[in-house]
């Protein structure tokens, strides 16, 4: 017998429609908001400079096809690359992504929100250079930083209440699900538009985590959200050319995202769209350190006087955390590369106690060789505190709480060190933002002349020049 399914397509799924109708129709009034998203916006761009350093990253940068660039197309900040705009948006996404620097959600599900600013910036300059040569307005910064903010509330919101890590599926899907909704929004869709390429990018279903857990951590995680953003350009673009959807990607019996990958259960969306994510974001200010240690690592700075000079008296080290710290980046044994040791809980404590700093160069292999490194991940213990898990769940807290305590052969011990809320949360912003203005311009050092630089700060700290300032205006200041 047949199963006698109807044949009648239905109307787009809710959550479709949701987004689009965000997208396309609200209206950001929040001065906060814009605020965060400009120091989103040098930040961010300031990880992607600083990657630039390591070849490891720069070998995946410029066109997939050697020659395959395209004038008048979209540029890659700090680089001479003009690319079309898919191959530019992973240029971007993974030069930002590179060092784990940039900044953090952390929720039912974690990502980097800023990670969207790869399809949106090479969107938004392909387009505005297309604008400009047929006379027409281009669009400006304060279009991209609205992108930003929605992109960030799309992506968190749906983390807040949504695990795809415990179904093995990697964060960025909603990389790709954020990025293609506002791009296609920059490009002009419509409503029916939007909706299709969102439809999409569900049904592309999700990357394994599998490049970022022991034995497999490698360095595709530093590469997966350029992948992802760079994905959401295309449907973006396929969509612009009325390439069909699928209005039931979702809900969809047997065949649907919810069925295939998240065993039937819809999704749990209990807040509306707004600017709460881009308000609350975390950055990571200080060291690049996959966020769920960043208060251990503060923690370790602090210990670094009392224990520099006695290190081969140390008995014991006690770590105390978070239930997603343990289950992402506890770890013993071998290190085999960078992307595997800015994921090690132990590895990033270690550095911070012995060498009272963490840089990206300290995940490289000549400083990773140094013996005492492991000999005091070897010493470590971690163990789950229930109230810093609670409280990272809390939507009034949404602390990283971490501590480390320090025990000598001889029984005497150094005080349990304690932090609850890194630099970059919200509750330590007036600390944090100063701290961050200077993280941005030590990055464009690394790539620009102090004179540029210059330039660069203070467009950047200037908000309303800042806004007015056109996408390829903006984009040429970052030229080398």
């Amino acid at each position: 017998m047949g199963s006698h399914i109807s044949n009648v397509r239905p109307n787009p799924d809710a959550e479709l429609v949701r987004i689009a109708d965000y997208v396309l129709d609200y209206v950001i009034d929040s001065d906060e908001a814009y605020q965060t998203a400009r120091y989103c916006l040098m930040d961010t761009l300031g990880c992607g400079l600083l990657a630039l350093k390591y070849p490891e990253c720069t070998k995946l940068m410029g066109p997939t096809v050697p020659g395959a660039t395209l004038e008048g197309g979209a540029r890659v900040p700090g680089t001479e690359w003009e690319l079309e705009p898919v191959q530019a948006a992973f240029n971007i996404g993974c030069m930002i992504r590179w060092l784990d620097f940039n900044d953090t959600w952390l929720a039912a599900e974690w990502g980097h929100p800023s990670d969207n600013l790869g399809g949106i910036l090479a969107v938004a300059d392909y387009l505005s250079r297309q604008r400009e040569q047929k006379g027409k307005a281009p669009l400006t910064v304060n279009d991209v930083l609205t992108a930003m903010i929605k992109a960030h509330e799309i992506q968190g919101v749906y983390a807040l209440e949504n695990s795809f890590n415990r179904l093995g599926i990697d964060h960025v899907i909603l990389v790709r699900l954020a990025s293609t909704a506002v791009v296609t929004a920059l490009l002009g869709g419509n409503r029916e538009q939007v909706i299709n390429a969102v439809s999409n990018a569900w049904l592309d279903g999700g990357a394994l985590r599998t490049y970022r857990h022991a034995p497999n951590t490698g360095s595709r995680k530093s590469w997966a959200a350029g992948d992802a953003t760079s994905r959401a350009v295309r449907h973006a673009l396929f969509a612009l050319k009325n390439e069909m959807g699928y209005p039931s990607a979702l809900t969809a019996e047997r065949w649907g995202f919810y069925d295939v990958v998240r065993q039937g259960k819809p999704f749990v969306i209990n807040q509306d769209f707004g600017a709460y994510v881009m308000e609350n974001v975390l950055f990571k200010i200080s060291f690049p350190a996959e966020f769920h240690a960043q208060t251990a690592v503060e923690c370790a700075f602090k210990l670094h006087p009392q224990i520099k000079d006695r290190l081969d008296d140390i008995k014991e080290v006690k770590l105390t955390t978070h239930e997603s710290a343990i289950r992402i980046i506890d770890k013993s044994g071998p290190l085999n590369n960078p992307a595997d040791r800015d994921h090690c809980l132990q590895y990033m404590t270690a550095i911070g106690l012995i060498f009272g700093e963490l840089t990206a160069d300290h995940y490289e292999d000549k400083v990773a060789k140094d013996p005492r490194i492991d000999a005091l991940r070897d010493k470590m213990t971690v163990e789950e505190e229930p109230r810093y898990t609670k409280e990272y769940l809390d939507a009034d807290k949404r602390s990283i709480a971490n501590a480390v305590q320090v025990i000598f052969n001889d029984g005497s011990s150094t005080d349990k060190v304690e932090v609850e809320y890194p630099v970059g949360h919200r509750r330590r912003r007036e600390e944090g933002i100063p701290l961050l203005v200077d993280k941005f311009r030590a990055n464009l050092l690394t790539r620009f002349s102090e004179h540029q630089s210059d330039e660069i700060m203070a467009l950047c700290m200037d908000h309303g020049r800042l806004a007015e300032t056109t996408v390829p205006a903006f984009m040429e200041a970052f030229r080398p």
